[in-house]
């Protein structure tokens, strides 16, 4: 697999700014995608070099239309935690 189609997009909220500030930086991820994908994906995306991984499946929610219950699309999100002193400079100034 492509690194970017493991990668789906940066995750910006407050809590993974909190959590940038420590080195550690949150992606939504493919839901194949393991924890060696996800660290080499990173590693060849950003030139960095990743310390820890942790991974969080999110389950969809139930949504109703009429009679039809529809489940959105779930998602995975990987928290990456990198070798003190590096960057990802896609989160700088967001």
């Amino acid at each position: 697999m492509h690194p970017f189609e493991i990668i789906r997009r940066p995750i910006v909220t407050e809590k993974s700014s909190v959590l940038q500030e420590r080195g550690k930086y949150v992606f939504e991820v493919s839901i194949a995608a393991n924890k060696a994908q996800i660290r080499e994906a990173i590693e060849k995306a950003f030139n960095v070099d990743v310390v820890a991984i942790n991974t969080i499946n999110k389950k969809g929610k139930r949504k109703r239309f009429g009679p039809k219950l529809v489940e959105n699309k779930g998602l995975r999100k990987a928290i990456v935690t990198l070798k003190s002193g590096d960057k990802i400079e896609v989160f700088e100034g967001a």
